[in-house]
């Protein structure tokens, strides 16, 4: 039997390219605890999100070139992720937060809460540590749509998240009476919004998700001045009187420095249209993220208190949303890599 020792191994995986990245896993420093022994090869392989849609793929290829070596009659590849942080050391954010995602749109009534949730619940599957902040301080949602009903504990001048679905949350609607009215000015909402990131304990996080109010004003610059977003994603609905006020949002993200993550077209279909979206897309030269069709299902799961990816995964919403999540990792593990060395073996 021919000897295949560490190095021939590393030189075969040199074959398999991350598509996103444009470098093979070897340079990227994928490979972890690789061993070789008796014609067995044994390695992990480490990628960048829990979320990336090519893993399988990529652990195909990785399987193909190792197997296609002489002396090698085994390869046993476990696939893990470690999610690297885009944002800069020493940040505000209470607790180890690796990613701010801001989920935003230039008008209500878009199902924005909706994509929020759902997008946070298709990460949290993936096996990704997630949260959510509900920073539309004039109409939370979250707690409806996650079936929250209590109060966050205190301690320390710290709030503790409410975990739900196995997501951390926290939300003004926690903080007041069903049917009491939020009334504040600028000022005012830019502390609450100061407190909810710098204030509470959230923990290690992959991914935060900030449900935003509408529209292009006070809450989207603090939140831009208060924490480097890694991204926004933005939603709209198919016809024009949205995606006119998109392009707004789209244009207020270029203003404050914030890359755009992609586009979701929420209640695409036969009642609102559909491919507005993508045109959308097409003119800011921005991904194209998904289409959600308009479902009874995602009615009753946000009325509910569980989202349609939990409620129901096997749907076709939940299989959209779960293809959008993986779309949004790329698109931050993209950031994140240029904003990182490179590991070199």
């Amino acid at each position: 039997m021919t000897t295949v020792d560490k190095d021939t191994v590393l030189d075969a995986l040199k074959v398999v390219q991350d598509p996103d990245l444009h470098k093979d896993i070897v340079t990227l420093g994928f490979i972890k605890d690789l061993a070789v022994c008796n014609g067995v090869a044994k390695f992990s392989i480490e990628l960048t999100t829990p979320a990336c849609p090519v893993k399988e793929q990529l652990k195909q290829q990785a399987f193909d070139a190792v197997m296609a070596l002489d002396g090698i009659e085994t390869v046993n590849i476990t696939m893990t992720a470690q999610v690297k942080s885009s944002l800069p050391v020493g940040n505000k954010l209470g607790g180890d937060v690796k990613h701010v995602i801001a989920v935003t749109s230039g008008k209500g009534g878009v199902g924005k809460s909706t994509c929020a949730v759902n997008l946070a619940a298709a990460l949290k599957a993936t096996g990704a540590s997630v949260g959510i902040l509900d920073a539309d301080v004039y109409g939370p949602n979250v707690p409806v749509m996650m079936g929250i009903c209590e109060k966050p504990k205190g301690r320390d001048n710290k709030l503790f998240p409410i975990e739900a679905h196995g997501i951390q949350t926290m939300s003004v609607g926690y903080m007041i009476e069903d049917g009491q009215p939020v009334m504040w000015r600028g000022p005012m909402l830019h502390r609450a919004l100061e407190q909810f990131l710098q204030d509470v304990e959230w923990g290690e996080l992959d991914y935060l998700i900030v449900d935003m109010p509408p529209g292009t004003g006070d809450a989207q610059l603090s939140l831009s001045q208060l924490v480097p977003l890694t991204g926004m994603v933005v939603v709209t609905m198919p016809q024009e009187v949205s995606l006119t006020d998109v392009r707004r949002a789209i244009g207020m993200a270029h203003q404050v420095k914030t890359e755009v993550l992609g586009v979701i077209e929420n209640m695409t279909g036969d009642i609102f249209g559909h491919g507005g979206g993508q045109a959308v897309a097409d003119k800011f030269h921005v991904p194209m993220l998904g289409s959600i069709p308009l479902e009874a299902g995602m009615r009753v799961g946000g009325d509910a208190g569980v989202p349609i990816v939990v409620s129901d995964p096997e749907s076709e919403a939940a299989q959209i949303f779960k293809e959008i999540a993986g779309r949004v990792a790329q698109e931050v593990a993209k950031k994140a890599a240029t904003s990182l060395p490179a590991l070199e073996v």
